[in-house]
């Protein structure tokens, strides 16, 4: 029996007129969720707006994938055989300094945020920054977030704010696509602190498909995505560690960024992004290569379950529950 597939973090072109067809790469791949994002912090508040409305409208015209606002939906989705799909935001500028738009983004069908985008800002730190930690303001973003509703997440943030994070949230806290620092190094990665600390909190890793996070070059393989789950498994248990490939889809016509934008400043060649068309993804459809080899390593099938989705549903379950609560 194949197991129950959550992917924490996938990203299309941040276009409206993106077509919602390129998540059928994800329903090859046996997937029966996927959190996609709809905004980052070098993205303008209009944009992610437009870019939310476009999404919501085309998962509306098909009948093969459901935008899902609660665990029930998600469960009735994957029995209907459809993809269950909600929505990420990656970083705060589009907050506006308010903790009320939590719950604005809330209603919209996000239910995951991180709170800095690889550099600083008002409520916390980068990745590839500064390091510093959360903010008086931040502290309340992590409050709100956690009374709305939403996965509280800390991938592209800084140590200390993940960190800092970890200790004041009231809820499990993920990191939904990274890759253990100690197997590739690289400053997008996490440190072994930062993955106690979030499996502290009953939190979980999602384990990152990209290649130079991976520590590979060129196409990742399963056995890549694998080695990094037995790495999390062997320094925090099975609990603790997920899927969040973050496989970008191309769609031609289609683009991500705001006129204008530095993309050097937001990905610093010096930091390992000199050459973006040497970064490669493990596709979803290997997902079932991924629990296939896990199994040959001598992993059971409850353990395979819990890593391929159980992991990331029981956080959900925690963290989704209090939608009367949304400000």
């Amino acid at each position: 029996m194949k197991p129950f597939i959550w992917d924490a973090h996938s990203c299309l072109p941040l276009d409206p007129k993106t077509p919602m067809g390129c998540l059928e790469e994800h329903m090859k791949g046996g997937v029966n969720y996927v959190s996609v994002n709809v905004g980052m912090d070098m993205n303008g508040l209009d944009q992610i707006l437009r870019v939310i409305a476009g999404f919501r409208a085309r998962i509306a015209a098909r009948d093969d994938m459901v935008l899902t606002e609660t665990l029930e939906e998600v469960h009735r989705a994957v029995q209907a055989g459809k993809l269950a799909v909600t929505f990420d935001l990656e970083g705060s500028v589009m907050l506006r300094d308010m903790p009320e738009m939590i719950g604005v983004f809330y209603r919209l069908g996000v239910r995951q945020i991180h709170l800095a985008y690889n550099r600083n800002n008002s409520i916390a730190g980068g990745c590839h920054d500064r390091d510093t930690g959360l903010t008086g303001l931040g502290r309340k973003m992590v409050a709100a977030i956690n009374k709305a509703g939403m996965i509280m997440d800390c991938s592209h943030m800084s140590l200390s704010s993940s960190l800092d994070v970890c200790e004041v949230s009231c809820k499990p806290v993920v990191f939904s696509h990274v890759n253990p620092r100690a197997l590739s190094g690289h400053e997008r990665t996490v440190t072994d602190a930062q993955i106690k600390a979030a499996a502290d909190t009953g939190g979980a890793v999602g384990i990152s498909g990209v290649n130079r996070f991976l520590g590979v070059e060129g196409t990742p393989g399963p056995e890549d995505i694998v080695r990094h789950i037995d790495y999390v498994v062997d320094l925090v248990g099975v609990d603790h560690v997920g899927i969040g490939l973050d496989y970008m889809y191309e769609v031609p016509g289609c683009t991500d960024f705001p006129d204008g934008v530095d993309k050097g400043f937001w990905w610093p060649p010096e930091r390992g992004y000199a050459d973006f068309s040497a970064i490669e993804v493990l596709a979803p459809r290997h997902l079932g290569d991924v629990a296939d080899i896990m199994a040959t390593r001598g992993y059971t099938d409850q353990q395979i379950a819990q890593i391929m989705g159980g992991n990331f549903l029981r956080i959900a379950q925690e963290s989704w529950i209090a939608p009367q609560n949304a400000l």
